[in-house]
């Protein structure tokens, strides 16, 4: 079954999906009028999923929250419940004081976050999917306020409860904990063109060591780590879902050289570029 509201003059849009045989996606490199955040909700039994060619094991009653640049395919998309929202619908990044889940629940450190729902949390994500068919199938002239109304409180239930299974807690300092996520946010506006980490510092008006110690509060990475994986993520993309030689993948990852960017690649990840290349063809 598939729910869609559209405002063809806004081009916003707002899908949910349940019980479809037919639910993949993968990497555009090129802004679309398909791209999407996704949510998406395993209400089946454990299964396997792929994100950006890595599988994990994606366990039952388990909400996993999905970038518009990843790549996805599950094991038995049947079982899944997803909700797909494009920025005109509702912009998380512009809207964050609302929600307060970008460079956390998206555009975070983890490339992948799972979020396991117990039995109380499973019952609360029952009665607002019920609200959210309900709102589907209204005639209201208020509908597109109404569904955007039950996002938010979506998205803030998830980031309370990714708080608490990441975090150990879902009450944090938060002008520390909104620093990281400024700057993992920033992380992706900027990496093609910045790798240091004095860069982003110097844009939330820290140093360099203020922002190590507050990322060594929340998480395991470092902020270097943090731009690295991101370049190195891009960089996978490219490799496994376009034709574009290494030459032009390091030239648009604003490396001035391929030597250079087979360098940086080696030492993140212990692997030669061109072998990977080579491997995908």
């Amino acid at each position: 079954m598939k729910y869609v509201y559209s405002n063809n003059k806004a081009a916003s849009k707002l899908i949910l999906l349940k019980e479809e045989p037919q639910f993949e996606r993968y990497y555009h490199q090129k802004e679309t009028a398909y791209k999407y955040y996704s949510i998406v909700w395993n209400m089946g039994k454990s299964q396997r999923v792929t994100i950006d060619e890595v599988e994990y094991e994606f366990g039952a009653d388990c909400i996993l929250p999905i970038m518009m640049s990843q790549s996805f395919t599950f094991e038995r998309p049947e079982d899944i419940t997803a909700w797909q929202f494009n920025r005109e619908f509702y912009c998380i990044v512009n809207h964050d004081a609302q929600v307060g889940c970008v460079g956390f629940l998206f555009y975070g450190p983890c490339p992948v976050m799972f979020l396991q729902l117990d039995a109380g949390a499973s019952d609360k994500m029952h009665r607002l999917l019920d609200l959210f068919e309900e709102e589907f199938v209204s005639e209201e002239d208020i509908k597109e306020e109404m569904l955007r109304m039950l996002l938010v409180r979506f998205i803030i239930k998830l980031t309370r409860l990714a708080k608490k299974q990441y975090l150990g807690t879902e009450e944090v300092a938060e002008e520390k904990f909104n620093i990281l996520r400024q700057y993992n946010l920033l992380v992706e506006l900027h990496y093609r063109k910045e790798r240091q980490v004095q860069f982003y510092a110097g844009l939330l008006n820290k140093s360099p060591k203020t922002i190590s110690n507050i990322f060594s509060l929340y998480g395991k990475k470092t902020p270097l780590q943090i731009i690295q994986e991101r370049i190195i993520a891009e960089a996978k993309r490219l490799f496994y879902y376009t034709d574009k030689s290494v030459k032009e993948i390091a030239d648009y990852l604003g490396f001035d050289d391929v030597a250079n960017f087979s360098k940086f690649f080696k030492n993140c990840t212990s692997q030669n570029p061109s072998a990977i290349k080579r491997l995908v063809k």
